[in-house]
């Protein structure tokens, strides 16, 4: 490099015009201007081919078009760039060339603060933030006082939950610019941030001790109330008499604020908490007089005030979601029952007085009301009845709610809700609804009046049929599907033409076991509103449930845009569900490789929510939502505890550890199969097969063909129309990509997000055992046994997988991992037998066994478990018939009883054989099965 070239860093600026250009340089690219950017900065290199700064800022640039590439988005300079999947080379190539541009910048000038804060922006645009990070601490060094790398580094650094970085950060801006408000109120929820709540109030009161007397903040308005409410909820979580702070801070406020409800919500918290009852009620009776009577957090939280619970009861009860009150929370006593009843009832003074047309205060008063008097048996008839008048279709499952169970954990009672049929139809709830039902169905029938009307009382005939479709609803819940679709059919015989009662007779029949007609019947009650985008959506998920997936995207396209590919567009609006159910049909089919890459896509939406939250890092101190940002940075840190990333990232695993287990899934489909080792009928078969994929594969082709040149016709021609977005190719539909990872690694990496994100999900667990077993890292597998235990120790899954990790200790083939190792053989031999209460494996199995013939209501997999581990580790030859019998006995009235579980019932005694024990058992379950499935399919 010769001594002449400019270096800033070196303390060789640029001449005037060249500086002027460099100057235009960073101007373009802030506005987005690349193209003139890129030009500015050939000028400068055409003088000076060796200058750090601009070599850095046009790969900067290169590197902003190839991502605009990549999105198919528009520069500001008029021009569309192309889309991503035809040009995805080229993309990779240009992020190749930004690369080596910036790196040749920075080694030209590696004194220059602008070099490395351009490589430290590079890292970010590839999301790798630590090195980026890294960057601009080198940046920093050079410039200390630059204030728009610190606040960039700041961005990444709550973005990378480095808290104590994120909080030095914004010290140093404020110290260095203390008159801007945002960098207080940044500092303060850093501060805030890392658990210090009495250093961020201190922060707070040090920002307010800047402002002058007349000062806005004082005054009523949007963001004065939200700092204001962000400071009381600091205050809240300060340690010594912080909730009295915040009862007090409140009245000082009580002028600035708008959020009057929000404002009465943290009062009643803090006057629950702080045992102020009275007062407690008070408050609710202000937020109950401003619109919150169905707000059954409100009601939760009265019912506390008014039994003057502890802390920790209205802790549980503020966290309760949907219609949950403290009185489905846990039991009441006979006492507290009677006050509760007074506070809801109709007299003067009760809350169904007052506020008569509220629907929320009329169903807490079920809840309210003992089972088996007949008061609630009264209550249930009013209720039951004004529904029904009004034909309102979510009947059924409101009133499901009710079927609470009493469950007691070793120190307390509480409730839970009854999901299984069996639980559900022996309710007393759900046997005095039945009852009633049933009641008015033959009243309405007869008389047109429901049992205890007047003489002179009629109903239309619309009141019968809201009768029999929640009759139906009710067969449903109990898993009665031949009588639940009879009354449906009386209900669509009736009134054809509503959707609800195709809806209920589709679920019927797919819960009965035939998808092929339940998916006809959903799609007929489509044809009746194809406005409906949910009736639709249920169409396309059942559809896609029966293996119809051509017909489930002509559904679904019904709702995208004309333009363009539907499932791009069903991409791009992150439609999750639709993914699942896809990625769900293809593995059924043994698409694997189709199936992965639909799960990945749902992944990747959970990827692009934990990037979007970038945005909001400063927006919302702009806007000052400084409570919801607070929201916003807890939902994101649970982010991939959710259920829809669970299911995807749990199938994903699946599909990786069968790909492991059997590799030879991977082979390619183009090659020909081995002919010699086939039967000519199997041959000939084959032969038929591969034609047809051939022929197949080659109409693709041609119509891609023809796609393209039409595509290329229109480019080329000049009418009037309106120019289309560039079509996306997918360049892997197979996701043969996918398939050639390494698959246990693959695996390995999505168990552990799923087990620090959702430790309490034993699904979770039981993959990072399956995992770790296969990898030969037997300690890992051991937590994850003994992690299963503490969630539900009666689980099948985890009976399994002791069996199974007893007999891989039992075993020698043990390779890799903690073979070897004096210390974790001395753990597991320690700590593995407490896992089945010291005893061998036959004995364990032993116990297991006459533990599911004491329990009648053992449920089904269990069962299934149980005989499988009797199979394995049985002998003798009276061992399948004592397995098969766990099943039989049961007569299928346990629990857990599905189609799908009956599958895998009918998968073992499969494996007992073909012998005429083994034929004799499989008759007896196949009729146990068609009894309670009288429509299931494909056994």
């Amino acid at each position: 490099m010769s001594n002449d070239n400019p270096q800033a860093g070196q303390g060789r600026p640029l001449p005037k015009k060249e500086g002027d250009l460099f100057k235009n340089v960073v101007k373009f690219y802030e506005s987005k201007q690349y193209k003139k950017g890129l030009k500015n900065a050939d000028m400068i290199l055409k003088r000076f081919p060796n200058h750090g700064e601009t070599l850095c800022m046009k790969g900067l640039i290169t590197n902003a078009m190839a991502n605009l590439r990549g999105s198919g988005g528009d520069s500001k300079d008029g021009k569309k760039d192309v889309g991503k999947g035809g040009k995805k080379a080229e993309e990779g190539d240009k992020k190749k060339e930004a690369i080596e541009l910036v790196k040749k910048g920075l080694m030209m000038d590696m004194r220059s603060h602008v070099c490395w804060h351009v490589y430290g922006l590079l890292h970010r645009s590839s999301q790798n933030y630590a090195e980026a990070i890294k960057a601009y601490k080198q940046a920093l060094r050079i410039d200390p006082e630059n204030l728009q790398i610190m606040r960039d580094m700041g961005l990444l650094q709550v973005q990378m939950r480095d808290l104590e970085g994120f909080r030095a950060t914004r010290l140093s801006i404020l110290t260095l610019r203390p008159g801007n408000r945002g960098h207080w109120l940044t500092y303060a929820l850093a501060v805030h941030a890392c658990g210090d709540a009495e250093g961020a109030a201190g922060v707070l009161d040090s920002y307010a001790g800047t402002l002058e007397e007349n000062s806005q903040e004082f005054k009523r308005g949007f963001e004065s109330s939200e700092l204001a409410m962000y400071k009381n909820m600091v205050l809240s979580e300060t340690k010594e008499g912080g909730v009295e702070r915040a009862l007090k801070h409140l009245d000082e406020i009580t002028d600035v604020v708008v959020d009057r409800t929000g404002w009465l919500m943290a009062g009643l918290k803090y006057r629950l908490q702080l045992g102020m009852f009275e007062e407690a009620v008070e408050t609710t009776t202000q937020l109950f007089e401003r619109g919150a009577t169905e707000d059954h957090s409100v009601h939760g939280q009265y019912m506390c005030a008014l039994l003057k619970c502890d802390t920790q009861t209205c802790t549980q009860v503020q966290s309760l979601k949907g219609t949950g009150t403290l009185a489905t929370l846990r039991p009441l006593s006979e006492e507290e029952r009677a006050i509760l009843l007074k506070a809801y009832s109709d007299d003067h003074g009760g809350l169904a007085n007052t506020y008569p047309r509220s629907n929320a205060i009329k169903r807490i008063r079920l809840t309210l009301l003992p089972p088996a008097s007949d008061e609630f048996r009264s209550a249930l008839d009013r209720y039951c009845q004004r529904k029904i008048i009004k034909g309102v279709p979510s009947l059924g499952w409101d009133l499901s709610s009710l079927y609470l169970m009493e469950r007691n954990d070793g120190e307390t009672t509480k409730y839970v809700l009854a999901k299984d049929p069996l639980d559900i139809e022996n309710h007393p709830v759900y046997l005095q609804l039945t009852a009633l039902v049933d009641s008015y169905i033959a009243s309405l029938a007869s008389s047109d009046a429901f049992p205890n009307d007047d003489a002179a009382t009629v109903h239309p005939p619309s009141t019968l049929l809201w009768a029999w479709y929640l009759r139906a609803i009710l067969h449903e819940q109990s898993s009665q599907h031949a009588r639940g679709i009879a009354l449906i059919d009386k209900c669509i015989e009736h009134t054809p033409t509503a959707v609800d009662f195709y809806e209920l007779k589709s679920r019927l029949l797919e819960k009965g076991g035939d998808v092929q007609r339940s998916a006809d019947v959903i799609d007929a009650g489509r044809d009746l509103d194809h406005q409906d985008r949910y009736i639709n959506n249920q169409a396309t998920r059942t559809l896609l449930r029966a293996g119809r997936m051509e017909e489930a995207r002509k559904r679904i396209s019904l709702f995208t845009r004309h333009e363009g590919n539907p499932e791009q567009n069903l991409y791009d609006m992150q439609c999750s569900w639709y993914e699942l159910e896809v990625a769900d049909c293809y593995r059924r089919k043994g698409e694997l490789g189709r199936s992965l890459r639909k799960y990945m896509a749902v992944i990747k939406h959970y990827q692009d929510f934990h990037e979007d939250q970038f945005d909001f890092h400063m927006y919302c101190i702009r806007k000052v939502t400084l409570r919801s940002y607070c929201k916003l940075l807890k939902f994101e840190d649970e982010l991939w505890g959710l259920p829809h990333y669970g299911k995807a990232a749990e199938e994903t695993i699946k599909i990786h550890l069968q790909m492991a287990d059997h590799p030879s899934l991977m082979k390619n489909e183009d090659e020909e199969p081995d002919y010699s080792k086939m039967t000519p009928a199997e041959r000939k078969k084959a032969k038929n097969i591969a034609r047809k994929k051939k022929k197949a594969k080659a109409a693709a082709a041609a119509g891609a063909s023809s796609n393209d040149n039409k595509n290329n016709n229109d480019k080329n021609n000049n009418g009037n129309k309106k120019k289309s977005k560039p079509h996306i190719i997918d360049e892997d539909p197979e996701g043969k990509e996918l398939l050639a990872l390494d698959h246990l690694e693959e695996a390995k990496k999505y168990a552990a997000i799923l087990v620090r994100h959702a430790p309490k999900r034993l699904s979770a667990w039981a993959l990072q055992y399956d995992v770790s077993i296969r990898r030969g890292k037997m300690l890992m597998a051991l937590q994850a046994l003994f992690k299963m235990k503490a969630i539900d120790a009666k689980d099948h899954r985890l009976f399994t997988r002791i069996v199974d990790f007893s007999q891989k200790l039992s075993s020698s083939h043990t390779s890799g991992g903690d073979q070897g190792n004096v210390i974790a053989e001395g753990v597991i031999s320690s700590e593995f037998p407490n896992l089945m209460n010291g005893k061998s494996l036959k004995e364990f199995l032993t116990s297991t066994v006459e533990g599911v013939k004491a329990d009648e209501m053992t449920d089904l997999p269990m069962r299934v478990a149980v005989a499988r581990a009797m199979l394995v580790a049985g002998s003798g030859s009276n061992v399948a018939l004592d397995a098969s019998s766990l099943i039989l006995d049961s007569k299928l009235n346990v629990r857990c009883v599905t189609v799908e579980t009956c599958r895998e019932a009918l998968k073992f005694t499969e494996s007992i054989g073909t012998t005429k024990e083994g034929g004799k058992v499989k008759e007896l379950l196949m009729g146990l099965i068609m009894t309670k499935f009288p429509f299931a399919k494909d056994f």
